[in-house]
């Protein structure tokens, strides 16, 4: 199968089910596109992450990218592209221009994704095989958050933690600088962290490693991610 042709369910309050490679945009391929609403009410994610939180990176940030990628991509082959596709081939060029649009495409996709996978009414830990996966590379989930963790000190800057699968096509925890993501490289995303600031300070302040831990201890659907990997 294509893989960039799967495509993401839209998740209610009490479902929830994506593809490796989410596309919000799917009812037309061709711009403005438009982000996609929360698939929980702002207060939800309280107390791990609070409604001014949610508010503020979906209404602000989230929506920013959104807008500035429309405005990028006008008049360009990108307009006619779903955004998946923008993210795949805008990470292939190093113009300027493109790099522009790649970023806020990123951007945009790693949130839908981020959202999606807080859904609320799913497990909060791995189940069946992909618990045992997880305990065999990580060894037990306590490893699994450990490993975030840490892989979040190897980002400088901003940026965000992805469980993927590496080179040798186990899972791996990989860090990504920026808006960067496993998609732009060909890799799976199946679940990520964003590690940037506006994430988490506002709660957290510059205790990161704390909002990692309450976010993967508490938050994740792991019905999503074992949808993700089923895709």
């Amino acid at each position: 199968m294509d893989i960039t042709r799967r495509t993401i369910l839209t998740a209610g309050a009490a479902t929830a089910a994506a593809a490796i490679f989410p596309r919000p945009h799917v009812a037309r391929a061709a711009l403005p596109l438009t982000q996609p609403k929360l698939p929980f009410a702002e207060a939800d994610l309280a107390p791990v992450i609070s409604a001014k939180t949610v508010g503020l990176h979906y209404g602000k940030h989230h929506k920013a990218y959104y807008d500035k990628l429309n405005t990028l991509a006008a008049g360009t082959p990108y307009a006619d592209m779903e955004l998946t596709d923008i993210v795949t081939q805008s990470a292939k060029s190093k113009d300027a221009a493109d790099v522009k649009i790649f970023n806020n495409a990123a951007q945009a996709w790693n949130h839908v994704a981020y959202w999606d996978q807080f859904v609320p009414g799913g497990p909060n830990r791995p189940t069946g095989d992909l618990a045992a996966s997880v305990d065999e590379t990580f060894g037990g989930y306590d490893g699994f958050i450990k490993r975030a963790v840490d892989v979040s000190d190897t980002v400088f800057g901003t940026g965000w933690v992805w469980l993927t699968r590496g080179d040798d096509d186990r899972f791996a925890l990989i860090g990504y600088e920026d808006g960067k993501n496993p998609v732009a490289v060909g890799r799976p995303a199946y679940l990520g962290i964003d590690i940037w600031e506006h994430a988490y300070y506002v709660d957290y302040e510059n205790r990161k490693a704390e909002h990692i831990r309450a976010v993967l201890d508490k938050l994740v659907n792991w019905r999503v991610v074992e949808e993700r990997l089923k895709s």
